[in-house]
């Protein structure tokens, strides 16, 4: 089945609805699909559930959906990072609700919910403010926490080669949580600066499997997070 749509990411953010919760890859910008999420600003979806590493930075990204009034709440590991003022405001305001989840047990959750494992128990944050209200358990003489998986609506994730079946091979680290976040949404978006025939893609060298994508668009030269931050931009 060819999965691609052409060179228009707004074509492949069209159907993301009000209320949609988004998985969306990227360590800081290392593997973070600008394209995608700025077409999503410009669909305008309110009321999101965003879940990535970071709460954005500067004022172009996920900074930027935060800026647009998009995102009802957040689920990361590092809400601060070099500029976070966009997060900043909108949680001192009350506008965003924050979830802080432990950078490991972000990852564990989301694989989690890609294998169809709903719960499993972790040490990290036992005892903690993090853990209030959730089941906790002893195994050989050590606390652990019950944490629940994480699955989504989308997930927008950015590669570095797919074949027009979906098949992903991503750049360096640029991989972190995108072949978790192929896995654990429903339906998964994917901009790649190259799309290959079936067949050209080694099958050794694949990372995500084709099953795991619906959509994938061309971008043949992505923007990066910190260059745009660099060069103090603001989108829209």
């Amino acid at each position: 089945m060819d999965k691609t749509i052409g060179d228009v990411a707004a074509a492949a953010v069209a159907d993301i609805p009000d209320g949609a919760s988004v998985m969306i890859g990227g360590f800081g910008g290392s593997g973070a699909p600008i394209e995608l999420i700025h077409a999503l600003i410009d669909r305008g979806p309110r009321n999101l559930t965003v879940i990535n590493n970071n709460a954005g930075n500067g004022r172009i990204g996920i900074a930027a959906m935060i800026d647009a009034g998009m995102v009802r709440k957040i689920v990361c590991s590092f809400p601060k990072s070099k500029d976070p003022r966009a997060f900043t405001e909108a949680y001192l305001a009350g506008r965003i609700e924050l979830e802080l989840v432990p950078q490991g047990t972000l990852a564990e959750r989301i694989r989690a919910g890609g294998a169809g494992i709903p719960a499993f128990y972790t040490p990290t944050s036992f005892g903690t403010e993090l853990a209030a209200g959730k089941p906790t358990a002893e195994f050989d003489g050590r606390g652990y926490v019950q944490e629940r998986w994480l699955k989504a609506d989308y997930a927008l994730v950015k590669a570095e080669t797919a074949d027009r079946h979906g098949n992903l091979v991503y750049r360096k680290a640029g991989r972190n949580f995108g072949p978790l976040m192929c896995m654990a949404a429903a339906t998964t978006i994917v901009q790649a600066t190259r799309i290959v025939a079936p067949g050209e893609i080694d099958p050794e060298q694949v990372v995500t499997p084709g099953i795991f994508v619906k959509r994938l668009v061309r971008v043949e030269t992505p923007q990066q997070e910190e260059d745009l931050n660099r060069a103090e931009a603001v989108y829209p």
